[in-house]
C-alpha cells in the first residue's frame, strides 16, 4: 500500500473519531441548551400569568388568559388550591388530567418544572402558584406537546447532519491534498534514493520546508554529492596510480630489454640496471604507501601510546634529517620548551613529521630557514612548522590532503613524491585525536599547524 493512501487513511480515521466526539458533545449540549431554553420560556409564560392573575383572577381575566394562549402552541390550565379547574385554553386529555392529580409541595415563587422527558412523555410542563390577599388561591399550569420540541431537535439533526456530510467532503478533499503534499518530497527521495542505489549519483533535491522533511531532503542531497564526489575520486585515483605505475614499468621493460642485449657495453648495462633498480624502488614505495594507507582507512593500524618528552622526541628526529638540510644550505631550527611531554606513539608520529619535513626540503629555497615551534595552550599542544619555501597557490590549498593530489601537475620524477604523504599524514594526526591544518603564501613559504588536545 503507498504511503500516501496509509497517511490519508490515518488522518481519516483520526479526524473521523475527533468529528464524532465533537459532534456528538456539540448536538447533546445544544439539545440540552434547547430544551432547557423550552422549559425557560414555559415557565416564563406561567410566571407572567401568575402575575396578572395576582391583581385580578376575576371571570374576564381569566378568559383573556385562555384567548391569548389559543393563539400560541402552548397550553394553560389555571387551578385553585383544592384541583377545581377556573380555566384550560384546551381539552383537558389523561396525560393533562394526571398531572393535575399530582401533588405540589415546597413550590418556590417563581414555579419548578413538572415534567421534563420530552422523549417519552406527551408534554413537558411547568407550575406557577399565585396568592390572593396574601394567601395561596391556586396554581398556574402550562403545558407544551413535545411533539412540537421533536420537531425542533429533528430540525437540528437534519442541520447536523448535513453539517457533517459537509466537514466529511471537505476533510476528504484536504486529507488528499494533504498527504499529497507530504509525500510528494517522500516520493521524490524515494526516486532519488532508487537512483543512488544503481550508482547513478547526479540527483538533484529541492528542500521543501526547514523541518524534518527538509532535513530529510537535505541529508540525501549530501549523501549522493558525497558519494559522487567519492566515484569521481575514485576514478581519479585508479587513473593516478596507472599513471604512477605505469611510467617505471615503461623504464623497467624498456631498459631490461636493452640491458639484456649481448653486445652492450658492460658499463652502459649497469647504467641501464641501475635505473631499472630506481624504478623498482619507486614502484615499492609506491606500493607501501598505498598499503600504509589503507591499513589507515580500515583501522587496522594499531597506536601505541607512551608519555614522550617533545624537546628531545624532536631533536632526534632533526637530527635526522639535519644533513640533508645542510647539503641544501637550509638552516633547521627546534623551538620547544624543555620538560613539555605528551602521549603519543613515537614511531607513527615520526612518520609525520618526517613526510612534512621532507616537504620543507623539497620546496624550500637556499639560504632559508625552516622552523620547527612548539608551545601549550589551553590545554593542547601545538606544533607549528613553518619554511621559506615556494608556498602553495590558493587554490590548491583545500586539497593538499587529497590523496594523489599533488601542487605539481607536471609529475616530475626528481621530486619523487606520489601525493600520498599529506593524506598520511592527516589520518595519523587524527588517529592521535589531534588536527592539522595549513596557511601558505605563494612564494614566501609555508605553514603546517598541528593541534594535540591533552
Amino acid at each position: 500500500m503507498k504511503i500516501s493512501i496509509k497517511l490519508g487513511l490515518w488522518f481519516f480515521f483520526c479526524i473521523l473519531v475527533i468529528e464524532i466526539f465533537s459532534m456528538f458533545f456539540l448536538h447533546n449540549n445544544l439539545v440540552h441548551s434547547q430544551v432547557h431554553q423550552e422549559l425557560n420560556s414555559l415557565q416564563a409564560r406561567g410566571n407572567s400569568h401568575r402575575a396578572v392573575l395576582e391583581i385580578n383572577s376575576d371571570a374576564a381575566t381569566l378568559h383573556h388568559i385562555g384567548l391569548m394562549e389559543s393563539h400560541t402552541d402552548t397550553e394553560v390550565v389555571i387551578t385553585n388550591t383544592t384541583g377545581d379547574v377556573l380555566l384550560s385554553s384546551s381539552k383537558i386529555n389523561r396525560s393533562m388530567r394526571a398531572i393535575l392529580n399530582k401533588s405540589i409541595n415546597n413550590l418556590p415563587r417563581n414555579g419548578r418544572v413538572l415534567q421534563s422527558d420530552w422523549q417519552k412523555e406527551q408534554y413537558i410542563v411547568t407550575v406557577t402558584a399565585f396568592n390572593k390577599n396574601g394567601e395561596k388561591a391556586g396554581y398556574v399550569y402550562m403545558f407544551k406537546n413535545t411533539d412540537e420540541v421533536q420537531k425542533l431537535i429533528s430540525q437540528l439533526n437534519r442541520h447536523f447532519l448535513l453539517a457533517s456530510l459537509l466537514i466529511l467532503f471537505f476533510m476528504i478533499i484536504t486529507i488528499f491534498l494533504l498527504s499529497k503534499a507530504l509525500t510528494k518530497p517522500l516520493i521524490s527521495m524515494k526516486e532519488a534514493t532508487k537512483k543512488i542505489s544503481k550508482g547513478n549519483f547526479s540527483v538533484t533535491l529541492s528542500s521543501p520546508s526547514h523541518d524534518e522533511l527538509g532535513e530529510l531532503s537535505q541529508s540525501i542531497q549530501t549523501l549522493a554529492n558525497d558519494l559522487n564526489y567519492l566515484k569521481q575520486e575514485r576514478n581519479e585515483f585508479l587513473a593516478s596510480i596507472s599513471h604512477e605505475l605505469r611510467t617505471p614499468l615503461t623504464y623497467i621493460k624498456g631498459y631490461a630489454d636493452i640491458a639484456k642485449r649481448k653486445e652492450l657495453e658492460e658499463t652502459d648495462r649497469a647504467k641501464y640496471l641501475d635505473i631499472i633498480q630506481e624504478e623498482a624502488d619507486r614502484v615499492s614505495r609506491l606500493l607501501k604507501e598505498l598499503f600504509d594507507l589503507a591499513k589507515l582507512d580500515q583501522n587496522t593500524f594499531s597506536i601505541s601510546k607512551e608519555q614522550v618528552d617533545l624537546h628531545d622526541y624532536l631533536q632526534s628526529i632533526l637530527e635526522k634529517i639535519l644533513p640533508a638540510f645542510k647539503d641544501r644550505n637550509i638552516q633547521l631550527k627546534l623551538e620547544c620548551p624543555k620538560n613539555l611531554s605528551f602521549d603519543l606513539d613515537p614511531i607513527r608520529f615520526e612518520q609525520v613529521l618526517l613526510n612534512l619535513l621532507d616537504n620543507s626540503l623539497k620546496y624550500s629555497k637556499e639560504n632559508t630557514t625552516a622552523l620547527i615551534k612548539v608551545f601549550e595552550e589551553n590545554e593542547a599542544v601545538h606544533m607549528m612548522m613553518n619554511d621559506q619555501g615556494l608556498g602553495i597557490p590558493q587554490e590548491d590549498l583545500p586539497h593538499i590532503f587529497d590523496r594523489l593530489y599533488r601542487v605539481d601537475k607536471s609529475r616530475s620524477r626528481s621530486t619523487g613524491g606520489f601525493g600520498l604523504g599529506l593524506a598520511i599524514v592527516k589520518q595519523l594526526v587524527e588517529a592521535h585525536g589531534g588536527e592539522i591544518s595549513v596557511k601558505s603564501e605563494f612564494g614566501k613559504g609555508t605553514c603546517f599547524k598541528i593541534i594535540l588536545k591533552k
